[in-house]
Parts: structure tokens; C-alpha cells; sequence
């Protein structure tokens, strides 16, 4: 009776979601100007074929797919490495195919020395989880393409893909261990079991609507303001009370950044020392201001959120506590009890 091993399960459900986001969403061609969905699309296709190989290998016994999986899998880390990067900081560049060098060394040592390749492939994904992870913490204002309205959520996106990269060297660890044990019979399990969930949720994480900016949970350090600080945030919000840029749901830094003709960095920096917020935080606390002013007009929570410049509920919900600690109704409720 034929079945199906669980990387092929997984395979299959990361298609169906790959076909979602590019006939369905389209998100892919949203937003031409970032492009920030295409390294996502091509790291959920790696997904999908990575967990199709590893059940041609493991479970059918295909020679050629043992000789494949290897080398398909160092794509995996390195394809989510230049996802991040488009995504959240830096537009696509041509040295991002430097990052097929880890294929080739896999590749060369599969010819030369295959004992190699146990130490090779889990190095890259240790060392690409670690980047990840390392960089996704840093806060909003190092991540400048992501949208400024989604609050933490991106972040602690990026924390698990770059933990589930981490998390996948692993295998290799077990593999040697039921090894030594001499219970290799449990390998094709731990393969198909473990790596099936490490695709499944970076599959799955990359189709996240979320990948925005984080917010700065910890109040930020007391800095000199200089006068070049107050001139360009007086230039700020000017340009925000003349063309109300906070209302675009898409709003980033560097778009702003653009808008204003100011560095990323001198505009983040002068944002944090004369306002003592991060950007994410500073533009929140405009789009609420224009929610309240939404409310007290009569329209409904809902209008009032995607008229300010919010995206989802959950974060319009989110600063609207943070800054009025209460909640959109409760506010509103509050302001006709007291007229």
C-alpha cells in the first residue's frame, strides 16, 4: 500500500502555501519598489523541495537524492540569511550569491572528502542562525526596510527562524549519538521527524503578513541632543503634519529616511535622543493620535484603525494600550461619559 514519509506531508503542505502566496496573495509583485517577497517565496520553495528530497533519500531509497540532499540543504540557511537581509535591512545586492560558496564547498567536499560534510552543513547553520538571531535583536531602528506599525512580532519572527537554524545542527548531533548507541536504525526518523519540523516552520514563519518592525520593550538611554537633532525632527514633523506620512501602512525608515533626504542612521539617532523613543514607536504614537481623532468622529474601531495607518488589529490594539492604557473601546467609552 503506497504512503507518504512526513517530509513529503511537509513538502506538500509548504506547496499549497507557496502556490497561496504567489497566485493568491500575489505579494510577490505588492511591493516592486522593496521587493522584499521574492527571497521569501524562493526560501519557502527551498522548503518544499528540500523535504521532497529528504523523502526521495530516506524513505524511497533514491541513490541520486542521497547525493542531493546535502548540497540542497546548505541552500536552506544561506537562502534565509538573504531573505532577512532584503526583507528587514538592505535592498538585494550582487554579492548575495556569494552565499552559494557553502554549496560549492559542500559539493567539493562530497568528491573530496564526505566526512567533511557532517561538520560543514550544520557550521552553516549554526553560523547563518546566529546571524539572524543576532541581528533580529537589535531593534527597529537597525532594521530600516521593515514596516514601522507591526510592533514586536517581526522580531520575535526572525528570533525563531534563526533559533530554528540553530536548532537543525542538532540532527546531525543525534545521528552520532544513536550512532555511538548503536541504534542506527532510529536516523531515518530523527532525519525525517526533525527536519520536517525546522522547514515546516520556517516555511510557515516566511509567509507571515508580519515581518515589520519590532518595538523596544526597554526605555532607551538618556543621550545629548545636538542642534542638528532638533532641526531635522523639526523637519519631521512638519513634513508629517503637511503630508500626514504616517497614515501609509507601509511606511519604513528608509522610505522616510528618503522622504527626508537624512541617513538612516542621523534620523533614528535624532529620534531616539530628542523624543526618547525608537521610530517604530514615534510613528505608532502619531497613527494613534489620528485613531483617537478617528473615534471622536464617530467612526467605528475598525475604520479608525485603518484610517490611521495600522494594518492588523492586533497592533493597533497593542500601542493603543501602550499609549492611552486603555483599550480603543474603553477610551472611547470613557470620552462620552465625561462630555
Amino acid at each position: 500500500m503506497p504512503s507518504l514519509p512526513i517530509p513529503m506531508i511537509s513538502s506538500l503542505v509548504l506547496s499549497v502555501l507557496l502556490v497561496r502566496m504567489w497566485v493568491v496573495d500575489r505579494r510577490w509583485a505588492d511591493d516592486r519598489e522593496s521587493a522584499t517577497a521574492g527571497p521569501l517565496v524562493v526560501l519557502l520553495g527551498l522548503c518544499a523541495l528540500q523535504g521532497v528530497i529528504i523523502s526521495l533519500a530516506q524513505h524511497y531509497g533514491v541513490a541520486v537524492a542521497r547525493w542531493i540532499q546535502p548540497v540542497t540543504a546548505t541552500l536552506v540557511p544561506a537562502m534565509a540569511w538573504v531573505a532577512f537581509q532584503v526583507t528587514a535591512v538592505r535592498p538585494l545586492r550582487p554579492t548575495d550569491c556569494l552565499h552559494a560558496l557553502g554549496t560549492v564547498a559542500v559539493i567539493l567536499a562530497l568528491f573530496v572528502n564526505p566526512y567533511w560534510v557532517d561538520t560543514l552543513i550544520p557550521a552553516l547553520f549554526v553560523g547563518y542562525g546566529i546571524a539572524i538571531l543576532w541581528s533580529s535583536l537589535r531593534g527597529a531602528d537597525a532594521l530600516p526596510r521593515l514596516r514601522l506599525g507591526a510592533g514586536d512580532l517581526p522580531g520575535q519572527i526572525w528570533t525563531i527562524m534563526g533559533a530554528a537554524l540553530i536548532g537543525s545542527a542538532f540532527t546531525d548531533v543525534l545521528i552520532v549519538g544513536v550512532q555511538i548507541f548503536g541504534a542506527a536504525f532510529l536516523q531515518p526518523w530523527i532525519i525525517s521527524i526533525y527536519s520536517s519540523a525546522m522547514l515546516l516552520v520556517i516555511g510557515v514563519l516566511s509567509l507571515s503578513r508580519e515581518l515589520d518592525a519590532r518595538v523596544e520593550t526597554s526605555p532607551l538611554p538618556e543621550l545629548e541632543i545636538t542642534e542638528q537633532d532638533t532641526q531635522i525632527i523639526a523637519r519631521l514633523e512638519a513634513l508629517m503634519d503637511q503630508e500626514r506620512l504616517y497614515l501609509n501602512p507601509d511606511l519604513t525608515l528608509t522610505r522616510l529616511s528618503r522622504r527626508l533626504v537624512v541617513p538612516i542612521k542621523q534620523l533614528s539617532g535624532a529620534i531616539n535622543r530628542v523624543t526618547g523613543e525608537n521610530v517604530s514607536r514615534y510613528i505608532n504614537g502619531a497613527r494613534v493620535k489620528a485613531a483617537q481623532a478617528a473615534l471622536l468622529e464617530g467612526q467605528s474601531v475598525t475604520e479608525a484603525m485603518l484610517s490611521s495607518g495600522f494594518s492588523t488589529k492586533s497592533n493597533f490594539n497593542r500601542e493603543f494600550l501602550r499609549i492611552t492604557n486603555q483599550s480603543p473601546s474603553a477610551w472611547v467609552a470613557g470620552q462620552a461619559t465625561s462630555i
